[in-house]
């Protein structure tokens, strides 16, 4: 099976799940990256970076999560996500695959991979630094954290993590260029601020229109801490049920 008909068999399994799936060469991703965060593979080698989409909450995680009792530990999204990456191993039982998931931290807490820069190197988000925002309006003592913006779902969506084909090489994959969607200075520095200093209103996600946003559940959802996410889904379960009655 050749790269390309690789990625897109993980594209057409993934898809009806809620999630996007962009391949990239792992080259393109170090030469991004400083010195302790370049990955130990040929520039060649394939890695497809997964994306879930607003759709993921109810056509993967609920399911999921009534399916399956609660772990004693962890969270159940990461746990949804870290099930559907498994099923594409077992899928390519051939390949050598290393998952890197966006929640996985080195000894060193060091995240075991930058996803935004593999959002943006697969050109499936922009991801939008205080280097795209010149001249530079803030103070320099100021940290400001860059965000990615997907070109239909804007801030409505997530960078899962990495799935990479270590045995697999692309170099015929063709670079493209993630969309620069939000593209005055006023409405970059906009977007910066509102993700640095006003995230938890989630108007960062909306700062160019978008085609879908997450539903009510699943903001709510995302709005409870994980540690009291149990009584959450313990509701939902008990909501579900009785719908399905109905």
């Amino acid at each position: 099976m050749s790269p390309s008909e690789i990625a897109q068999k993980v594209k057409t399994h993934l898809c009806p799940y809620g999630f996007e799936a962009h391949e990239f060469k792992i080259g393109w991703y170090n030469e991004q990256v400083g010195d302790n965060f370049k990955l130990p593979y040929e520039d060649d080698t394939m890695a497809i970076l997964i994306i879930s989409t607003p759709d993921m909450f109810d056509k993967s995680l609920l399911p999921y999560i009534l399916r399956t009792e609660c772990p004693s530990t962890g969270d159940m999204l990461d746990h949804c996500v870290a099930e559907h990456f498994n099923n594409i191993k077992k899928e390519f039982c051939d390949c050598d695959i290393e998952a890197m998931h966006d929640f996985e931290l080195l000894p060193s807490r060091r995240p075991k991979i930058l996803v935004q820069t593999a959002g943006h190197v697969s050109g499936a988000a922009y991801y939008y630094q205080r280097k795209d925002v010149q001249p530079d309006p803030w103070d320099e003592k100021t940290k400001i954290f860059g965000v990615s913006i997907h070109p239909k779902y804007g801030g409505w969506f997530a960078l899962r993590g990495v799935l990479i084909f270590k045995n697999i090489k692309y170099p015929g994959l063709l670079r493209r260029s993630p969309v620069d969607i939000v593209r005055t200075y006023e409405r970059k520095k906009e977007l910066l601020e509102r993700f640095n200093f006003h995230w938890q209103d989630w108007t960062f996600r909306d700062i160019i229109p978008v085609e879908q946003k997450y539903s009510d559940d699943q903001k709510q959802y995302f709005e409870t801490l994980p540690k009291d996410r149990l009584a959450l889904i313990q509701e939902m379960k008990c909501r579900r049920k009785c719908t399905d009655l109905e």
